[in-house]
């Protein structure tokens, strides 16, 4: 079994605290996108009856 060289490991664990940073955000990206779809129907939905009336 070959060892790693100092300066690869360090490219790996740079790619493994990349990788966790994205699986922290990822979530939160998709329900801010969430919230702002619903936003933005609620709000053209309620224009609209706003006008009927």
């Amino acid at each position: 079994m070959q060892t790693l060289h100092p300066a690869e490991v360090r490219k790996i664990n740079v790619e493994i605290a990349k990788m966790k940073s994205e699986m922290f955000w990822q979530p939160i990206k998709i329900a801010a996108a969430l919230i702002g779809s619903v936003a933005a129907i609620t709000a053209t939905i309620m224009t609209l009856i706003l006008k009927v009336l």
